[in-house]
């Protein structure tokens, strides 16, 4: 199976590559309304042809996209990451257009070479370069390139923010109608958080849920969970019921948030003076899943589940727990050799007349 972000990296590339392949293609159909039936450059005099032009720049501008989808994704994602969204793409954008002005010169130098039948250096084939860039063909370019990058980026951080899954939702419109399906749940609380609020400061405390949410964040996207929404220091996270079943994704995921934290116990020591932990409950069943808002658009949950998830995960203070899962959700798992099982019995849940069968699970 490939990594999260193995994946996560290849669908951000092919999104930069598609967005500009399509601004390529858009581009061309510009420059024909704008030449109309001319059959050269002005600024070059090079030959024009619509049919071999838009064929080229959907190709160039397309392998230009993949370009900067693998600087982006490969090197860039975190530079300037301490500035804002604004900033961020600002000064990005300027770093793009300084990389692709370059790379446009080359792109150019070999095309005049290329249809004057000479070589790179040919003082004729310079000439038509010089032209090229101090013209104003030249600039529209580099301002409509600047657009591309813009939308890029915004695309990229946008994607990162809501989370690549939730924004193709949002695309497709998969949940534009309402649909009922079975989802896995896990709610997660950190333990002591009023306590540790007061002994560090709101200020602090703050700061540290900032660093506290990042690490658990890697886990939950590597074994694919979806961030469903954070409710102080709770996080909710969610799972299509076949996703998290497979390879015991979800109770995977909360062991490998606990090994991060672990891993990340001398900072939290070092910088704040206490060691975030945290408690969870899982269960699973039928939801209605669905957009809703219209100043603010999300996707929601609605359904018994999330009520049931959320009195489980109460309980693991009463059971002196880190993890409680309920029994039909582990009669759905496979854990063969993962962690064992301990039966804790029937539980009430507080709003629930009926009683539910919870287990905590320990790593072998």
């Amino acid at each position: 199976m490939l990594s999260y972000k193995f994946r996560s990296n290849i669908f951000q590339i092919v999104s930069f590559g598609v967005i500009w392949g399509c601004a390529g293609l858009v581009y061309s159909i510009l420059e024909k309304g704008i030449l109309g039936d001319q059959t050269y450059y002005p600024a070059t005099g090079n030959p024009y042809r619509f049919e071999d032009t838009v064929f080229t720049t959907f190709l160039l501008t397309t392998v230009l996209g993949l370009v900067v989808g693998t600087l982006e994704a490969m090197y860039l994602r975190g530079l300037f990451s301490r500035m804002s969204l604004a900033q961020k793409i600002i000064f990005k954008t300027l770093l793009y257009l300084v990389i692709l002005v370059v790379m446009l010169m080359i792109i150019t130098t070999i095309y005049s070479a290329v249809v004057l039948k000479t070589h790179l250096f040919d003082s004729e084939a310079l000439h038509d370069v010089r032209l090229f860039i101090t013209s104003g063909a030249f600039w529209r370019v580099e301002v409509y390139m600047a657009a591309v990058i813009v939308v890029s980026l915004f695309y990229s951080e946008v994607s990162q923010n809501l989370g690549p899954a939730v924004l193709l939702n949002f695309l497709t419109g998969r949940y534009h109608t309402p649909r009922e399906e079975e989802r896995i749940f896990m709610f997660l609380d950190m333990k002591s958080s009023t306590t540790i609020a007061e002994k560090i400061g709101h200020l602090k405390y703050f700061n540290m849920l900032k660093a506290y949410f990042a690490d658990l964040s890697d886990p939950i996207l590597r074994h694919e969970g979806e961030i469903y929404q954070y409710v102080g220091d709770e996080i909710v996270i969610s799972w299509r019921l076949q996703k998290g079943l497979k390879d015991a994704h979800c109770v995977q995921c909360f062991y490998d948030m606990q090994r991060a934290l672990e891993h990340r116990k001398a900072y939290y020591l070092e910088k704040f003076g206490v060691a975030p932990a945290f408690k969870a409950g899982l269960h699973y069943g039928k939801v209605t899943t669905g957009e809703i808002g219209v100043i603010k658009k999300d996707i929601i949950f609605t359904g018994d589940v999330l009520n049931a998830t959320a009195r489980i995960q109460s309980l693991c203070n009463s059971h002196q727990v880190d993890i409680l899962i309920s029994g039909v959700l582990l009669q759905r798992l496979d854990l063969s050799d993962r962690c064992s099982v301990l039966s804790l019995g029937e539980s009430e849940l507080r709003g629930r007349g009926e009683k539910l069968a919870l287990y905590t699970l320990q790593p072998q």
